[in-house]
C-alpha cells in the first residue's frame, strides 16, 4: 500500500518503521511541515516495560534509544521549606528531538521517504495514498476538517502550565511546591540529557493571574518562576524557546477525545487520537503503542481490507487507553485540588501523591486514606479487596453527589 503519514512525531516515525519492516512493499512516506533538525520540546518520560516491547518491535531502534537516555529511581518532594524522599520505580526520559532523529534515521534507512517542509492541509494533498495517517497532534489540522465525524471533544484542565527546560541537571524525578500569597506553585522536573532537564510547572487559574502571568513579559515571566524556585533550580536558569514554536507558552492542558478514529482512509494516531494529562509522563508512550498495534493491523492488509484493520486497530486502543486515561483523569484532579493534600506532613503527602490514580481518594479524607492505604499495602488479601472494590464504592458516592 502506499502510507503517507502527517507529523514528523515518534508515532508517524514510527509507524513508518514497523509498517516497512512487516512489509518492505509498502511505500511509506512521512511529511513533517518544519525544516529536518529543527528542535522541538525538551525531554520525554518512558518505563522499562516500553522499552522491553520497543525491544521486541525493532530492536535495531530500541538498542539506540537505551543507549542515548538517562535513568532514574525514586525521586524528591519539596513542599516549602521541608523535603522527603521516596525510592521508587526506576524511570527513563529522552529528548524529544533526541528520539526523532533516532527514529527519523532509523526510519531512512528502511526506505521511508520523509518530506520536511511539506505542508499537508487535507487529504485532497495527497490523492494517490491509501491510507493517510494524521499523526499530527492534538490541534490536528486533518482531524479538525472532520471534526464532526470524529466526534471530537476537547476539554480544558482547570490549572495554567507551562513546560520549559533548565541546565540543572536533575538525577531523580523532582516535585518543588511553593507557596505565594496567591496559592501554591509548583514544578516538576526530570533530566534527559547530560546538560538538561524538562521543568514543567504548573498552578491554579487564580495562581497564575495573581503573579501577574496573564500579563506580564516571556522573559520576566522566567525571571520571576526562576526566583519561586531558586532552591531546586540551584543557581540555574529557566529555559523558555525552542527552535520551532517560538517562546513557551501557558495554557490549561486539552483533553481530546474521538467517538471514532477513522474516516474513509484516513486515521488517527497519538496525540491527534487522544491526549492524556502530562502529569502520567504517558503521552510518547502511548503513541508508540498506537503505531505498534497500527502496523500489526496492516501488515498483509490490502487497500480492500483497509476498513476491517483500521477498526480492529481503534477497537484495541481504545480498550487498551481506558485504564490509562482515567490515570490520568484523577491525576490531574489531583493537582486541581491540591490543598486537599498539601497541609499534610510531607512524605504522607508525596504517599498520596503515588496514590493520585486512585478514584476512591477524592471521596476519603486524605489523612484516613494515608492510614488505610498503609495497612492495605502490608496485607496483600486486603490490597486485593482494594483494587476490586474501591472503582465500585468511588462509581457509587460519584453517583450520589449532586449535580451542579
Amino acid at each position: 500500500m502506499k502510507i503517507d503519514c502527517v507529523g514528523g512525531g515518534p508515532a508517524s516515525l514510527y509507524l513508518a518503521i514497523l509498517a516497512k519492516l512487516k512489509d518492505p512493499a509498502h511505500e511509506v512516506t512521512v511529511h513533517e511541515r518544519h525544516a529536518e533538525g529543527a528542535s522541538h520540546g525538551w525531554g520525554v518520560t518512558f518505563w522499562p516495560d516500553l522499552l522491553e516491547e520497543l525491544r521486541a518491535h525493532d530492536p535495531e531502534s530500541a538498542a539506540v534509544i537505551a543507549e542515548r537516555c538517562v535513568s532514574w529511581r525514586g525521586g524528591f518532594a519539596h513542599v516549602g521549606d521541608r523535603t522527603t524522599a521516596h525510592d521508587g520505580d526506576l524511570g527513563h526520559a529522552i529528548g524529544r528531538h533526541e528520539m526523532r532523529t533516532i527514529l527519523a534515521d532509523r526510519a531512512r534507512s528502511l526506505g521511508v521517504r520523509l518530506a520536511f517542509g511539506a505542508e499537508i492541509g487535507g487529504r485532497g494533498d495527497l490523492p494517490d495514498a491509501d491510507l493517510v495517517v494524521a499523526g499530527d497532534g492534538a490541534h490536528s489540522r486533518l482531524r479538525t476538517a472532520h471534526a464532526e465525524h470524529f466526534g471530537t471533544r476537547v476539554t480544558t484542565g482547570a490549572n495554567r502550565f507551562i513546560w520549559l527546560g533548565t541546565t540543572r541537571v536533575f538525577t531523580a524525578f523532582t516535585f518543588a511546591f511553593v507557596e505565594t500569597e496567591h496559592g501554591w506553585i509548583w514544578c516538576y522536573a526530570y533530566g534527559y540529557s547530560g546538560g538538561h532537564s524538562t521543568c514543567v510547572v504548573e498552578c491554579s487559574a487564580a495562581t497564575w493571574t495573581g503573579l501577574g502571568f496573564d500579563r506580564i513579559a516571556h522573559t520576566d515571566a522566567l525571571r520571576l518562576l526562576e526566583k519561586l524556585f531558586a532552591e531546586p533550580l540551584d543557581g540555574h536558569g529557566l529555559l523558555g524557546r525552542d527552535d520551532i514554536e517560538g517562546h513557551a507558552q501557558w495554557q490549561a492542558f486539552p483533553t481530546v477525545t474521538n467517538a471514532t478514529w477513522s474516516h474513509g482512509n484516513l486515521t488517527l494516531i497519538g496525540d491527534a487520537a487522544h491526549t492524556t494529562h502530562y502529569s502520567i509522563g504517558a503521552g510518547t508512550t502511548l503513541a508508540l503503542r498506537d503505531a505498534a498495534c497500527l502496523a500489526g493491523e496492516l501488515r498483509g492488509v490490502g487497500p480492500r481490507e483497509l476498513p476491517d484493520a483500521l477498526a480492529r486497530y481503534e477497537r484495541r486502543r481504545k480498550h487498551a487507553l481506558l485504564a490509562v486515561q482515567s490515570a490520568a483523569r484523577h491525576s490531574a484532579q489531583w493537582y486541581e485540588n491540591l490543598p486537599r493534600y498539601i497541609g499534610m506532613p510531607p512524605e504522607r503527602m508525596f504517599a498520596l501523591l503515588g496514590q493520585r490514580h486512585s478514584p476512591l481518594l477524592p471521596y476519603v479524607p486524605p489523612q484516613i486514606y494515608y492510614h488505610l492505604d498503609q495497612t492495605v499495602g502490608r496485607l496483600n488479601s486486603l490490597r486485593w479487596l482494594k483494587q476490586r472494590l474501591g472503582p465500585r464504592v468511588a462509581r457509587a458516592l460519584q453517583g450520589r453527589r449532586p449535580e451542579s
